[in-house]
C-alpha cells in the first residue's frame, strides 16, 4: 500500500469513529475486526476518493440498518422443500481453497433459472450466502491460514446459457447491484469457463465498458478451465462442473450430490442451512420460525450498472433476432 494510500485509510479511520451509534452494528459486522482491509475495499471501489468512500461506507451501514440485514442470519427460508427448490435454481455454492486459502465459490449462471420462489426469497438466499461468507467463512480461514482473508474466487460456469436468460436481467442487476454497493471488492478474480457462443459475442461488447479494475479481475478460460485452475487450487477444490470437459454445472453429471457445491446436501449448504436455523432459535427464543420471505431494499444501480445491463439486454436482443432469421 503506497503512503497515499496509507492516508486514506488513517483518514477515513478517523471519520468513521464517528459513525452514529445506531450503526455501530452493522459496522463491526462488516470489518470483522479487520477495520483496514475493509476501509480499504471501500477505498478501493472509489478511486481511493476518502470522501466519496465515506459516503458509500456509511450508506451501505444505512441500508443494512433499514432492511435489518444484520439478523438476517436468523431468518431461514422454510419449509426445507422450498430451500432445496431455490437451490436447485440459484446454482451457487463453496467448493473448496485455494492454495492461498481464499474461499472458491461456484456460480453455475447458465443453468440457474430462478423460477422457484419470488424474487425477494432469491434475493434473501443470496444476501445470507454473502453474510455468512463475511462472518463465518472467512473468519474461518483467517484463523487457519493465520492471517486476515478478507476476499474470495468466483468461478462462473456458463454452460447451458442460452437466450431465455434475458428474463433474469432485472433479478440479476438487483444482486450484483446490492453486491457493488454493499459488499464491494470481495471477489479477487473470476475465473469464467465452459463459455459458449452467446458469451462469446456479449463479452466482446460489455468488456470496453467496463473500469479498468473490473477488467483485470476478469479471466475467460479454455474449456472448463481444469488446467488453469489446477495452479491455483488442488483437484478437490475444483467445483464439480470443471473436473473434466463438457461437464457443465448440470446436476446430473456428479457423484453423487456430495459432489455437487450447488447442491442442499454439499456440506457448505448443510452448514450454511444449520447456522441459520440455529440463530433463529437463539434470536427467536421460543417462538416458532416464521415462513415468508425477507424483503429488502433494492438499491438503484449506478450509471455504469445501468448502461452495462442495458448493453447486454440489446445484445440478447440482437442474437434472438438472428436466431430467428
Amino acid at each position: 500500500m503506497s503512503i497515499t494510500n496509507e492516508e486514506a485509510v488513517k483518514q477515513l479511520r478517523a471519520l468513521m469513529e464517528d459513525v452514529d451509534d445506531s450503526l455501530r452494528e452493522s459496522y463491526r459486522n462488516i470489518h470483522q475486526g479487520y477495520t483496514t482491509e475493509t476501509l480499504s475495499r471501500f477505498l478501493k471501489a472509489r478511486d481511493w476518493n476518502v470522501q466519496k468512500a465515506h459516503k458509500m461506507l456509511l450508506e451501505c451501514l444505512e441500508w443494512r440498518t433499514q432492511n435489518e440485514i444484520d439478523k438476517i442470519l436468523a431468518k431461514p427460508i422454510v419449509p426445507v422443500d422450498l430451500y432445496r427448490a431455490i437451490r436447485d435454481t440459484q446454482l451457487v455454492g463453496v467448493s473448496g481453497y485455494s492454495k492461498e486459502g481464499l474461499p472458491v465459490i461456484a456460480i453455475g449462471v447458465g443453468l440457474s433459472t430462478y423460477d422457484k420462489a419470488s424474487v425477494h426469497y432469491y434475493i434473501q438466499s443470496h444476501i445470507q450466502m454473502n453474510e455468512y461468507r463475511d462472518r463465518v467463512v472467512l473468519p474461518s480461514a483467517t484463523k487457519k491460514q493465520g492471517r486476515p482473508i478478507c476476499t474470495c474466487l468466483k468461478i462462473l460456469d456458463m454452460s447451458g446459457l442460452k437466450l431465455s436468460a434475458l428474463s433474469q436481467i432485472k433479478l440479476m442487476t438487483a444482486i450484483t447491484t446490492i453486491d457493488d454497493l454493499n459488499y464491494p471488492e470481495k471477489t479477487e478474480t473470476y475465473y469464467v469457463v465452459n463459455v459458449p457462443y452467446i458469451f462469446s459475442a456479449c463479452w466482446k461488447t460489455i468488456k470496453p465498458l467496463l473500469q479498468e479494475r473490473t477488467k483485470k479481475k476478469i479471466q475467460v478460460l479454455k474449456g472448463c478451465g481444469k488446467d488453469e485452475l489446477l495452479k491455483i487450487m488442488d483437484y478437490e477444490s475444483l467445483p464439480h462442473f470443471c473436473r473434466r470437459e463438457g461437464s457443465g454445472s448440470g446436476r446430473h453429471i456428479t457423484n453423487g450430490t456430495v459432489d455437487n457445491c450447488f447442491s442442499l446436501d454439499h456440506s457448505f449448504h448443510q452448514d450454511l442451512y444449520d447456522y441459520v436455523k440455529q440463530q433463529a432459535l437463539v434470536k427467536g427464543s421460543s417462538a416458532p420460525i416464521r415462513h415468508g420471505s425477507v424483503h429488502v431494499k433494492f438499491p438503484e444501480p449506478d450509471t455504469e450498472g445501468n448502461k452495462i445491463f442495458d448493453t447486454l439486454e440489446t445484445e440478447f436482443q440482437k442474437l434472438g433476432n438472428d436466431q430467428k432469421i
